[in-house]
């Protein structure tokens, strides 16, 4: 088991780049003036999406303390949809087509990370920085926003809740290169904030208690990382649409196959996992079910099952 453990990391490696290779050349009849660049980009995508989804959800469930729970519960995804179905009930869908691809990704990220910024600002102090009243505050603006989505969905067009249905899942399809470029800024410029952290999230998974006797200041590193958190999940949300709890399955065959509790070799473990399935299930939709069916859909169904065998495994179910 120990040695199938250390190998885990150099085959996952292994596996992206031949999924990758697939992916790039599979049926392309060598086209590099459309199909290969299309899906270059969509490779991207799936890279920059993997890695926010793997980051934001292993360091979320470090801060509650618990690994069935993912960003989603806090509302930002929430936003994201209210915001998709607002600007199709005021403007119809001529607003996308003003708006296009960019301007949208950037108005739904600076929308995520203003309802953070107000989450951080009035509620966690309100919760006076107990992170698990903070998650009943978000559960409960979570249930709010999404009511209020429902009830406009009720008020457009079919038309316009087609392509609201559109928004409201995962694609990789809807990316263009200026909008990878600044997404990919993003990204890096939490990645390098986090970079000198990695030991302070091996000591917060031990709880609060114990983090602050060990001299961590943990109200400071809860308020950095949920502005962390809220960062890659609105860059991946507004990337590629709510991925919902894919966090969920991909952080726990993360921890598995890990086998230990530090982040840096948690996080990397997370990271390859989550292309390598994001990969897999595009390939899927792309040339068996000839998108007759969604990434999301293929990723909850597949590490659906593999989460419940694993939470069997653990409790002893025969």
């Amino acid at each position: 088991m120990q040695v199938m453990k250390r190998w885990a990391m150099p085959l996952f490696a292994m596996l992206i780049v031949g999924l990758a290779l697939f992916f790039i050349f599979f049926d392309s009849n060598l086209d590099f003036d459309y199909i290969i660049p299309k899906r270059l980009i969509r490779l991207a995508t799936i890279g920059l999406a993997g890695i926010c989804v793997a980051f934001s959800s292993i360091i979320f469930q470090t801060l509650v303390g618990n690994r069935i729970l993912t960003p989603s519960i806090m509302g930002y995804e929430a936003v994201y949809l209210l915001w998709q179905v607002l600007l199709l009930f005021v403007v119809g869908t001529q607003g996308l087509t003003l708006l296009g691809l960019n301007g949208n990704f950037l108005i739904s990220l600076i929308l995520m990370l203003s309802y953070s910024w107000l989450i951080q600002k009035w509620l966690l102090p309100l919760a006076r920085h107990d992170v698990f009243l903070l998650l009943l505050f978000g559960f409960v603006l979570t249930m709010v926003i999404g009511t209020i989505t429902q009830f406009i969905q009720l008020k457009i067009s079919p038309g316009e809740f087609s392509v609201f249905q559109g928004f409201s899942y995962a694609s990789f399809n809807r990316t263009q290169s200026e909008t990878l470029l600044y997404a990919s800024m993003a990204v890096a410029i939490v990645l390098w904030l986090n970079r000198e952290n990695l030991p302070v999230l091996d000591v917060l998974i031990l709880g609060r208690d114990q983090a602050i006797s060990l001299g961590v200041d943990h109200p400071h590193y809860v308020r950095l990382y949920l502005a962390l958190i809220a960062i890659l999940v609105a860059v991946s949300t507004s990337l590629i649409g709510p991925t919902a709890f894919m966090g969920v399955f991909i952080a726990n065959i993360a921890y598995a196959l890990s086998g230990r509790y530090q982040h840096r070799r948690t996080l990397a473990f997370a990271c390859l996992v989550t292309i390598a399935i994001f990969m897999i299930a595009q390939i899927l939709v792309e040339h068996l079910f000839n998108y007759k069916t969604t990434v999301s859909i293929l990723i909850n169904l597949v590490c659906g099952i593999y989460f419940l065998v694993l939470t069997a495994r653990v409790r002893g179910v025969k």
